[in-house]
């Protein structure tokens, strides 16, 4: 049998020699200005923000903690400097239809100025507008257009009853109007004196009675065609005084915002406005000769309203410098799309444009607005509205409530405002794929992919990057910095958490906490500086904070409740290693894997899986192991057996296949009857050629047995085997590092299955001779000497089975 090696001290981990950094601290290292290795994510970012077209938005993926929002928000607001300030925009009352607010844009700063502009016009107007209308001048002529229409009135009542006397009719003016009154000899008759008369007298009365009120109806129609005439030069007298106090201050603002023609348009609008409800200013004035001028308007009109005037400015860049860059954290509809606020007035509630709110897609208008993408898929109506804003090239200010068919307090219906913006999405891989496979619309808008990677490559450039990460870190948190020890410390942890001898973590949210920690331990230290053992500590006390369950499951293991042995040998029996995750704190425990041989046709028999505990993985696994152990040993005769399989003491699911390694070690103890020691421990998956392969959380594994054999005391033969290909990824604490050293501890590498079972059988696995056949007193020749067995015996039985079966039936002829 071969002497296989195992592991030397220096292969178990990567260690940073601090005497190769040249500063005393990291106080001397200038802060981190880039961004470590994320090239092909920031490239995409880069062709994503430089293609202006609505489609090209970016989706950006990555891992928690690699500084996703953090990269984009800087790279954003680096770029968005140099780019042009966005238009204001501004949305006012649209006085043809109140129902459909406009919305107009003007330059930046703007906006807010002419909103204010508005203010003091209105202001002004309710100022000056009644002492226009007090003015001696304007109550000359109205009084003289009062006493015209007047003497007109009275010359046409003098015709009237100049006729009406020709007929021998009185003209009696009543609350009710014109009344007529018959005379005779001079004097004014009553109902009895007229049913007196002779029917002669009656017939001429009622002639003349008849001819009156023909004459008194056309006189009326008169007279109100001259009050129609008065009011009328009334109302034109009113727009000349009210276009004199208007109009200059309308013409002073247009001539400001010149260049704007939808501004000129809407002071026009107001200015028509003011002139059609100028009795609204002259309600603000409580003199004497504005009542009289005010009786000439329709009465009832009830407190003037002047929200009408002011203007509502969604979006004002007065202080922007650049384009804006928008982070939105909580993107419910109203947060994105913006929202009506309402009003509650005696009893009922509405909203007029002023109570219009802007979202942050507006108020991103002009430059990048940067969102999670599960609050938008998580938010009703979010994902589809938004598609829609950036597909359209237009944003609309919707009440919530008409989504979901409700009928809105409020009936606005505000016109839409362009769109020109960049949407970057951040989320995970897993929402990116789902999205990409179920909704067609989203590679239409998002055309973009920025994917963060969680590693980099473990280089002098890398290196230095992240010495002066720490730096920065240490200079914007105002922590204690570190000196090269701890420096080298913090490397090493950063190689740990992506369990990789030739890479770094690019999980810097991670990384933060634990600089933030060894600067706290080490100030409860009186320390200057941050050296390996602060950083040790605050690693430590990390992983007791969060090692309840693991403490648990290794006292279960202690008490001997888990069974799991760590000496002596058994048939059928070993220690395999396991990965749990209790949030995001993950640790590794062995567990006892059992196997039992018998004779029948069902080939290995997965336990797990008849009870349903078995993932899709592991499945893959036990059929990649028996396709081995038929290419292995089948080759010349069938696999007439059954092997019975299972995870001893495992009430949970089991999946993954880096236990089938160590499956098919204790199916080759089974059937050979050769005992596997306890004292290993065993991980690695394996192929159909017998090749032992890469594992996740091979480092958490070897320690989680570690620390059983060293609680029950280390005996100097016990060790763990795990694949070769994954030598590369180990970062083993220094406690199994030294125990390694002193020969307390071993560690083997294993490429194939024939070298782990002579390590955990203590004899050779066999290598066939020219016909195929294996040594006798190796493990593979016991294997086939078992299986062999099992065949012929198989035959035997079915021979006997039915020389009986002809024999009863040949008794029952003869019988």
């Amino acid at each position: 049998m071969t002497r296989f090696k195992e592991l030397s001290p220096d292969q178990l981990a990567s260690r940073i020699d601090p005497s190769t950094f040249d500063f005393k601290s990291t106080k001397d290292v200038e802060s981190l200005e880039n961004v470590i290795g994320q090239e092909r994510a920031v490239k995409a970012l880069e062709f994503g923000l430089n293609i202006k077209n609505k489609s090209y938005n970016i989706f950006v993926t990555g891992q928690s903690g690699t500084g996703k929002t953090t990269i984009v928000r800087d790279i954003l607001n680096q770029r968005a400097q140099d780019e042009p300030i966005p238009n204001d925009w501004l949305m006012v009352n649209n006085f043809t239809d109140p129902y459909r607010p406009m919305s107009f844009p003007l330059p930046p700063g703007k906006g807010a100025k002419f909103s204010r502009k508005m203010d003091q016009l209105i202001e002004n107007l309710k100022k000056e507008m009644p002492r226009a209308f007090e003015t001696e001048d304007y109550q000359k002529k109205r009084s003289k257009l009062m006493e015209g229409f007047q003497e007109k009135k009275r010359e046409k009542i003098n015709d009237l009853e100049e006729k009406a006397g020709e007929h021998d009719i009185q003209i009696q003016t009543t609350n009710a109007g014109f009344q007529t009154v018959p005379i005779i000899d001079g004097k004014p008759i009553d109902q009895e004196m007229y049913n007196n008369l002779e029917e002669k007298e009656r017939q001429k009365v009622d002639a003349n009675v008849d001819f009156v009120q023909r004459e008194m109806q056309s006189t009326l129609r008169e007279i109100n065609k001259l009050e129609k005439e008065f009011q009328d030069k009334v109302h034109d007298l009113n727009k000349e005084v009210t276009l004199f106090v208007v109009g200059h201050r309308i013409d002073s603002l247009k001539e400001e915002f010149t260049d704007h023609g939808e501004v000129e348009d809407y002071l026009e609008h107001v200015k028509e406005d003011i002139i059609e409800n100028v009795q609204d200013f002259l309600q603000t004035s409580q003199g004497n000769d504005n009542q009289q001028v005010l009786s000439m308007f329709q009465q009832d009109q009830g407190e003037p309203d002047f929200t009408k005037y002011r203007v509502n400015v969604l979006v004002d860049h007065s202080k922007t410098k650049g384009a804006p860059v928008i982070v939105e954290t909580n993107p419910t509809y109203n947060n994105i799309f913006g929202r009506m606020e309402k009003r509650a007035h005696l009893g009922a509630v509405y909203s007029d444009f002023t109570m219009i709110q802007p979202g942050s897609l507006i108020r991103a208008n002009g430059g990048y607005l940067v969102i999670e993408v599960e609050g938008v898929l998580t938010n009703p109506f979010v994902w589809d509205n938004l598609k829609r804003s950036l597909r359209n090239g237009e944003v609309r200010s919707e009440d919530v409530q008409e989504q979901v068919g409700y009928v809105s307090v409020s009936s606005l219906k505000p016109e839409p405002i362009p769109l020109n913006v960049k949407v970057i999405l951040i989320g995970r891989r897993e929402i990116f794929d789902m999205l990409l496979a179920y909704d067609e619309q989203f590679e239409k808008t998002f055309k973009v992919r920025a994917d963060f990677n969680y590693e980099t490559d473990k280089v002098d450039e890398s290196i230095q990057e992240f010495v002066k990460f720490i730096a920065k870190v240490c200079r914007q948190e105002n922590l204690l910095h570190f000196a090269p020890d701890g420096v080298a410390a913090l490397i090493e942890m950063s190689q740990r958490s992506v369990s990789d001898q030739e890479k770094l973590s690019l999980r810097f949210g991670k990384m933060v906490e634990i600089i933030t920690e060894s600067g706290y331990w080490a100030k409860q230290e009186n320390k200057k500086l941050v050296d390996r053992d602060a950083v040790e500590r605050a690693f430590s006390e990390r992983r007791y904070r969060s090692s309840l369950a693991e403490e648990q499951i290794r006292e279960s293991v202690l008490r001997d409740i888990r069974k799991i042995d760590t000496e002596g040998a058994v048939t059928g029996q070993i220690n395999a290693l396991s990965v749990y995750q209790v949030g995001d704190f993950s640790f590794g425990q062995p567990t006892r894997i059992t196997a039992e041989a018998f004779m029948g046709k069902d080939g290995v028999i997965n336990i797990e899986r008849n009870a349903k505990l078995s993932g899709k993985i592991h499945n893959k696994g036990m059929e990649i192991l028996s396709g081995w152990l038929g290419k292995q040993f089948a080759q010349d005769i069938p696999l007439n057996l059954n092997i019975s399989l299972t995870f001893e003491q495992s009430y949970g699911g089991v999946d993954g296949d880096s236990a089938s390694s160590t499956e098919a070690y204790v199916i080759l103890s089974s059937l050979s009857g050769l005992p596997i020691k306890q004292n290993f421990a065993v991980t690695g998956s394996m192929n159909q050629k017998g090749e032992v392969q890469a594992i996740g959380g091979v480092n958490q594994k070897i320690e989680g047995y570690f620390d059983i054999c060293k609680h029950r005391g280390l005996t100097g033969d016990q060790g763990v085997l795990i694949p070769v290909s994954n030598v590369k990824h180990l970062m083993l604490k220094p406690e199994v590092i030294q125990a390694v050293k002193d020969g307390q501890f071993h560690i083997y590498p294993i490429e194939y299955i024939r070298e782990g079972i002579e390590i955990l059988t203590g004899v050779a696995a066999g290598d066939p001779d020219d016909n195929g056949k294996y040594p006798a007193d190796s493990i593979f020749g016991k294997v086939k000497s078992r299986l062999t067995d099992i065949v012929r015996q198989s035959y035997q039985l079915k021979d006997q089975f039915s020389t009986k079966g002809k024999s009863s039936s040949g008794n029952g002829d003869e019988e």
